[in-house]
């Protein structure tokens, strides 16, 4: 009887007929929507903290060397999206989720109590397959549950949830390790989201491949080349590079990381470097990535209405207007425009390129070319943490930090 109801658990079989579109799965995704609230907040426990615990902890002065966590949590997480995908098709997407969040629970005991910079980065190990295979789970169940009118907005929301909690526990943080520390307060928040995570995973959501099998049912593409008797590599060679619409968005993707590393890894360490508080430095640190989320709300939708391409091509080029500007001014609050005018931009092109690969992908395979748009996209955040502008910071943001608690 126990094995039969831990089956059942995992497998989350739909009690009723799957009917695609959002009111009709309204619980469901809302539920969603929460979950992946949890995923983000899982990243959000470091994001104003562990740059400042490189260095005042464990002594890393190098740029290259303090940023050797956000390299490993960005190679495995874009490792473990495409895996995901295909595993997700193959098992379905609720074993997936679990495993996940099954992997979450050690990360901020590592945190907490790691004796050695290594250890830091074990955790972003487990952290990068965690982000990996839950992430990429949720935004493939919503799609899967949404059906193709509300792609847009359901991608808006999905992103609004994770990196809204990115924003809220990286204020959090900040302020509690002003508070009583950089270790380990911030990281019981963490220990939270996973315990949280992982049950309601097991206990509550639903498994949604039949709803994908649904829709491919009367999916039509116009483009023999996108039907559903396609190979893993045939997949992989579809969506980085032979079909336009899909391999624009992975470069897309990618650049977008790229700008995503730079906003964690080194934001924190310059702010640092010009004598501002931790509690400071979390607040920049949070605008960024709430002005994203919330952003998402609305260019997720937008989208659906006037179309991916417009709103893809201008975030892009708000984003590197954004980091220009923070790399010329030297005040709070010129810093916090910048980090509000980066959040816009990012909250443009977040969710529109996932709607686009939604859009264009089949759904017999659509997690696979999720997996694969991920792929690329994270490996934004190794590329970030590596060349010359990494290892040649500016000299104001040389040698030691003295990292100031108000």
């Amino acid at each position: 009887m126990v094995k039969s109801f831990v089956r059942k658990c995992l497998a989350g079989e739909p009690r009723h007929v799957p009917r695609l579109g959002l009111r009709e799965n309204l619980a469901q995704f809302s539920l969603l929507v929460g979950v992946n609230a949890l995923v983000g907040g899982m990243v959000g426990q470091e994001r104003a903290v562990l740059p400042l615990l490189a260095d005042e902890e464990f002594g890393l002065t190098a740029f290259t060397a303090t940023l050797t966590f956000i390299a490993a949590f960005g190679i495995v997480k874009a490792a473990t999206n495409y895996f995901a995908g295909t595993l997700s098709d193959r098992y379905g997407r609720k074993p997936v989720l679990v495993a996940g969040w099954i992997i979450a629970i050690p990360i901020p005991l590592l945190l907490m109590w790691a004796p050695t910079w290594g250890w830091v980065i074990f955790a972003n190990v487990l952290l990068g397959i965690n982000q990996g295979l839950t992430w990429s789970t949720t935004v493939v169940m919503k799609i899967d549950l949404v059906g193709p009118q509300r792609r847009g907005f359901a991608m808006g929301f999905n992103e609004a949830a994770g990196y809204g909690a990115v924003a809220v526990t990286a204020l959090a943080t900040g302020y509690i390790a002003e508070s009583y520390g950089l270790r380990p307060g911030p990281f019981f928040l963490g220990l939270a989201f996973a315990g949280l995570g992982l049950g309601l995973s097991v206990l509550f959501v639903r498994e949604t491949l039949p709803y994908a099998q649904l829709e491919a049912a009367s999916h039509s593409s116009g483009n023999d080349d996108l039907g559903d008797e396609l190979s893993n590599g045939e997949i992989f060679r579809i969506t980085s590079f032979r079909e336009k619409a899909l391999s624009s968005a992975c470069q897309a993707g990618l650049v977008n990381n790229l700008n995503d590393g730079l906003a964690w890894g080194l934001f924190p360490l310059y702010f640092a470097a010009a004598g501002l508080s931790i509690g400071r430095i979390g607040v920049l640190a949070a605008i960024y990535p709430a002005v994203w989320g919330l952003g998402q709300l609305y260019t997720g939708a937008l989208s659906d209405r006037i179309g991916r391409k417009g709103l893809i091509v201008g975030g892009m080029f708000l984003q590197a207007a954004a980091i220009a500007w923070l790399a010329t001014v030297d005040d709070f609050w010129f810093w916090a425009i910048g980090a509000a005018l980066l959040g816009a931009g990012t909250a443009m092109v977040y969710p529109t390129l996932l709607a686009t690969i939604g859009d264009v992908a089949n759904p017999t395979w659509r997690a696979r070319s999720v997996g694969v748009y991920r792929l690329w996209r994270d490996s934004g955040f190794r590329f970030r943490c590596d060349g010359p502008h990494v290892r040649d910071p500016p000299n104001r943001c040389r040698g030691r930090l003295e990292v100031r608690r108000e």
